[in-house]
């Protein structure tokens, strides 16, 4: 029996033998279908005294994006990124180091095992220090969402106690964790059957905005523009509804690279025309006018009533 047919008698399971061995033994709870293979962040939620093993899992996906490569024009070759070092030629990847340039062109030279032995409570414990009130947290500080899940089946209890207290009080949990090199500052809040983590921009992160608008003047515009403007955003009024808004660009793109692939002629798109707004008044007229056409459809149907 040749062994390819030996191969076919092996029973074949989705989840490779080395990590069902490891979930059973852990008793580890497996992630979601959707979620990625593995956690960004693996450790503790600590609420006082009160622990569990949790891993957090990115909760939006770059999976249908387009991605492109960089391919040499004359051959169709994919371009290969080689680690160039300009006196000594290419080097291999595996053996460069990490440098903080303190001066111009002198580093402070930090190796992997330096940089793993700058460890924080908060490497593997993400524990709740305050509590907030959801409004108290500036939209500009907000990023990027995860999922916070128990990774052990012996922690969900004690999970499922920190979310339901969490949910009953209604507020937001703030906590810190070190991952990709960084401490990061997390809001956490009940959401549903479990808890969904935000990582919060730090102060010095964020541009103060009174810096950013010096520039624009003070003075007050018209009364009677800003209230026919008032009447256009309340035509276009509507429920916030995330898959009614496409990505067109994506779309199109798409549509072009099937066109492309056929071999058809493609079409340039002629530039918008700029407009020169010389009446604002009589411009904000005419879009108040024309709210049948621009309102959002709920809007329209709120209008009707």
């Amino acid at each position: 029996m040749g062994r390819s047919a030996r191969r076919q008698k092996t029973p074949v399971s989705k989840t490779p033998a080395r990590t069902r061995s490891r979930a059973r033994r852990d008793g580890a709870t497996p992630p979601h279908p959707g979620l990625s293979r593995r956690p960004l962040w693996e450790g503790h939620l600590r609420l006082s005294l009160v622990s569990c093993p949790v891993a957090l899992y990115s909760a939006t996906t770059h999976a249908n994006d387009i991605a492109f490569h960089l391919l040499n024009p004359k051959t169709n070759n994919r371009i290969r990124m080689v680690p160039t070092d300009p006196d000594a030629g290419p080097v291999d990847r595996a053996e460069l180091v990490k440098g903080y340039e303190t001066a111009k062109n002198r580093y402070v030279v930090l190796s992997s095992d330096e940089l793993a032995a700058v460890k924080l409570e908060t490497t593997h414990t993400l524990d709740i220090e305050r509590f907030v009130d959801v409004a108290d947290i500036d939209r500009i500080y907000w990023s990027d969402p995860f999922f916070l899940l128990p990774s052990v089946d012996s922690g969900i209890e004690a999970y499922t106690v920190v979310r339901d207290a969490m949910a009953g009080a209604r507020r937001i949990a703030l906590g810190r964790l070190v991952m990709h090199t960084r401490e990061r500052l997390m809001a956490v809040e009940a959401r549903g059957n479990g808890l969904i983590a935000y990582s919060l921009r730090m102060a010095d992160e964020v541009i103060d905005a009174e810096t950013a608008f010096r520039g624009i003047p003070k003075k007050k515009p018209d009364p009677r523009m800003i209230e026919i403007a008032e009447k256009i955003i309340a035509q276009r009024e509507g429920p916030f509804n995330p898959a009614a808004f496409k990505d067109r660009y994506e779309t199109a793109l798409r549509a072009l690279i099937r066109r492309k692939e056929r071999g058809e002629k493609l079409v340039t798109a002629a530039p918008p025309e700029d407009t020169n707004v010389i009446d604002l008044m009589e411009v904000l007229k005419r879009s108040l006018e024309g709210r049948g056409r621009a309102a959002h459809p709920a809007a329209r149907k709120r209008a009707a009533r």
